[in-house]
């Protein structure tokens, strides 16, 4: 059994990188021992679930990567499956370069950060963009956010290939407005 993560990115160029810098032998390690990491457990869906943002890379036409920021309520990003995550799209800034990228090519990436406790979760898959009004309505319903002010236009469904937990090295701790509350709150109550 492989680690499907490392199959994929650790590419031959990858390897000559690895070597020079003295982690070729570790990387092996990696990539012959992790399990396969090719289906979600239960612990990437609940920190899936957990999350309120995350970050999406897709490809151009034209070879470019592009990265985009997505926001929302924590749960926006659905697990449907161990090979399948969907969000509602919403009008945003009318650009469209992720959506017109995955026409091209399907190949995209994620990185979902838990800043406060230092832990980093990147995916690999394959994406396709339905129009609201094509997706049935329990699968709408579903990636609806009730209360959002904002309509559904599109469903995002990302096939996930590979997924990798990254080390904690070189995180730095960031709290939402939330978080640091509820954490001044704790700290209040244990001083009093």
């Amino acid at each position: 059994m492989t680690h499907h993560f490392a199959d994929i990115a650790f590419t031959d160029n990858v390897k000559v990188a690895q070597e020079h810098y003295g982690s070729r032998e570790h990387n092996e390690r990696l990539q012959a021992g992790a399990g396969p990491n090719d289906e979600l457990g239960q612990r990437e869906a609940e920190f899936i679930t957990q999350r309120d943002t995350f970050y999406l890379a897709t490809v151009s036409e034209t070879g470019w990567p592009y990265v985009q920021h997505r926001g929302g309520p924590t749960g926006f990003l659905h697990v449907n499956g161990p090979n399948e995550l969907a969000y509602a799209d919403f009008r945003g800034n009318l650009q469209l370069i992720t959506v017109g990228n995955v026409t091209n090519n399907d190949r995209c990436a994620l990185i979902l950060m838990d800043y406060p406790r230092r832990r980093r979760l990147k995916i690999l898959g394959h994406m396709r963009v339905e129009e609201a009004a094509s997706v049935n309505a329990a699968t709408l319903a579903a990636v609806d956010v009730p209360g959002y002010r904002a309509r559904v236009e599109r469903v995002v469904f990302i096939d996930v290939v590979a997924f990798d937990w990254n080390c904690p090295q070189h995180i730095t701790q960031r709290y939402t407005e939330s978080e640091f509350e509820a954490m001044s709150h704790r700290i209040a109550m244990n001083i009093a």
